[in-house]
């Protein structure tokens, strides 16, 4: 039998053995490096943040109130469904589509959507999955968070609920979550403001967002390797938003869109502000909407369905009319004409020897006034709203005589009201001739009679329009109209010991956003120019003028109706109607209260606008007078008109 060494054979097994381990030894000793040196920080931060957890505690957002205290908004407690993000641990968001929308009712699209939003985001901490989970929801969250959906979790957070029926939807806004858009801009970027967050997106709610968010708070906990809470590090309670009170009165502003809802076309505006300061007590624009959409139902399938619904309604309720609306204003321009006509010289005194004349020819064009009203006064001019004396008083003022009356109401700016997006009216100009008719871009004398008298070249917004109207019934102070009343101070959080405190929020009043503004702006009125426009407009609701339907016993009203015309003679039927318009103030000579009402498409200014500020108007006179014998028409008009007269 013939013996073979294995020992050269097997000291090279054992060298190539050797070899191995070192490889390893190394590979694992480079891994080491790099896992505790190089990315050290990094797995050390994993760790902790597996260990210790930060959970939000929301803040309570502020209550919104009336100028009496009522609740016009607060929050309600809710639980959602949130998801953490840094719990999915390289599970893809596609796979979670199908579980949750089955298991918590949800739509797959939206939720696929929603998670596509995420996909561009930076990875947070947590997103809101469902808002109001109900007692299910709840119980299936919980029982698969320790092993199938650790990534889940329910909290509980504050819910906005807004009045029923779109109560002062327009006002008070809404509240959404921010969307990927907003959190590119550096407005937000600099709130520090992060997808979930709830912000104000409209109205009040978007002006004062700033007061009304408040600042979260969080739990740090301790958590085991299947999330459960051991022990609690640290809390920080939240600070919860400052309540702020509105200048308005709910009163008037439920009699308000109660007019407007009544009305024949249903869509307009009516609004009420205190001329002696520019608070607004009312502000309807109909139709109206549910705010509750946008912070209860958003996210449902449903809730989509109904915002569509909204956008392509052509009504346009999600549209503020009294801030947004253009509208030609009438015979209610006369007023701003009348004062201007009387400052620059133009009337001298009452009696300008101004004809009527049934109209007025302008080269081959006649324009017509709806009387023949002879060489009136200027009062009686205002009380019978007499075309043919404002084409000549147009005449005489000229292009440049209307637009430094434009430039002095501050009718071609905004009025600065404290809500977003509010246009500037269009006004008189060669240069908005010139853009709108192109073909016939050269001012002429025909183009100053139809700037006389509120049509071709005026569009107003209402707000504006009544801005400049309460300004002249206080003899030529034009206040910013606004509708903060105050911002509440909130007390300091904190427990001794324990948790953080955080600095007391001041309170404040509405200051004009633009600094720059005065407030009041002062136009120069003398007190007899001032009188003679006072005393027509009184005499239009009294003694027998256009706004007769306004009158009042015991509550001396000015006022001028206004028919605005949107389109030619002949074709103002139907949908082309006339846009009914009425301003008024009183007391006629000592004002509290100013309105302006718009009814789109119904006709004649006094015969559906000014009854629907007479409703308004009865409703304050309660209000304040509450000892008072009921407003009612006066009987006898020639005694009232000698009150008046006093």
């Amino acid at each position: 039998m013939k013996f073979h060494d294995e020992s050269q054979n097997l000291r090279v097994r054992l060298r190539i053995i050797q070899v191995i381990v070192l490889v390893l030894l190394a590979v694992l000793g480079v891994r080491l490096y790099f896992l505790q040196v190089v990315h050290g920080a990094y797995y050390a931060e994993r760790a902790e943040n597996q260990r210790v957890r930060l959970l939000p505690i929301p803040a309570q957002r502020g209550t919104i109130f009336d100028r009496n205290g009522r609740i016009l908004v607060d929050s309600r407690p809710i639980y959602n469904v949130i998801l953490s993000r840094e719990e999915m641990q390289g599970k893809d968001f596609g796979s979670l589509v199908a579980p949750l929308s089955y298991a918590l009712a949800l739509d797959p699209e939206l939720l696929r959507d929603r998670f596509n939003e995420l996909k561009s985001q930076p990875a947070f901490e947590s997103i809101i999955i469902k808002q109001n989970a109900t007692m299910a929801d709840i119980q299936w969250v919980e029982a698969r968070q320790a092993f199938d959906h650790p990534e889940l979790r329910i909290e509980q957070q504050p819910q906005r609920r807004y009045p029923e029926n779109g109560v002062l939807a327009h006002v008070l806004g809404y509240v959404a979550e921010v969307n990927p858009k907003q959190l590119e801009r550096e407005e937000y970027k600099a709130k520090g403001l992060k997808p979930g967050d709830i912000i104000g997106q409209e109205g009040l709610e978007a002006t004062y967002d700033n007061y009304l968010r408040g600042r979260d708070g969080y739990r740090k906990v301790i958590v085991d390797s299947r999330g459960r809470i051991q022990d609690e590090i640290e809390k920080v309670l939240p600070q919860p938003g400052q309540d702020i009170v509105t200048t308005i009165d709910v009163d008037l502003q439920e009699m308000a869109e109660e007019q407007l809802r009544n009305s024949p076309s249903g869509r307009g505006v009516i609004i009420s502000v205190d001329p002696r300061n520019g608070e607004i007590l009312a502000m309807a624009s109909a139709p109206t909407f549910d705010p509750n959409l946008f912070s209860q139902r958003i996210s449902t399938k449903a809730g989509r369905a109904e915002y569509a619904a909204l956008i392509k309604d052509p009504k346009r309720p999600l549209y503020n009319r009294a801030i947004r609306g253009r509208y030609p204003p009438g015979s209610t321009w006369k007023i701003p004409m009348a004062v201007a006509g009387l400052e620059q010289g133009q009337i001298r005194t009452e009696n300008s020897g101004l004809v009527c004349g049934g109209g007025i020819t302008v080269g081959n064009k006649f324009t017509r006034c709806m009387g023949h009203h002879g060489t009136p006064p200027l009062t009686t001019a205002i009380k019978h709203s007499c075309d043919g004396y404002f084409y000549r008083l147009g005449l005489k003022m000229k292009l440049e005589g209307i637009m430094r009356m434009v430039d002095e109401f501050d009718l071609n700016k905004r009025t600065g009201v404290d809500l977003p997006h509010e246009l500037i009216s269009w006004t008189p100009s060669r240069e908005f001739k010139k853009k709108f008719q192109p073909k016939a871009a050269e001012w002429g004398d025909i183009d100053t009679v139809f700037a006389s008298f509120g049509q071709v070249y005026e569009n107003m917004t209402p707000l504006s329009m009544l801005r400049t109207i309460a300004g002249i019934s206080v003899g030529g102070k034009l206040f910013v109209p606004h509708l903060l009343k105050e911002v509440r101070a909130t007390p300091a959080m904190g427990e001794p010991g324990r948790f953080d405190y955080r600095p007391a929020r001041e309170a404040r009043t509405f200051t004009p956003l633009d600094a720059s503004r005065p407030n009041p702006k002062v136009v120069p009125i003398s007190p007899e120019n001032h009188r003679m426009v006072v005393e027509g407009m009184w005499q239009v609701v009294n003694a027998g003028g256009t706004g007769g339907a306004m009158q009042m016993a015991g509550f001396d009203v000015a006022g001028k109706t206004g028919t605005a015309q949107v389109v030619s003679l002949g074709k103002d039927v139907g949908e082309n109607k006339d846009h009914s318009w009425f301003v008024a103030y009183a007391p006629a000579y000592n004002p509290e209260i100013a309105s302006i009402a718009l009814v789109e498409n119904v006709g004649f200014g006094g015969k559906f606008a000014a009854p629907a500020t007479k409703a308004v108007y009865e409703v304050y006179y309660r209000k304040t007078r509450p000892d008072a014998a009921p407003p009612e028409v006066a009987e006898n008009k020639a005694a009232k008109s000698q009150v008046g007269l006093q």
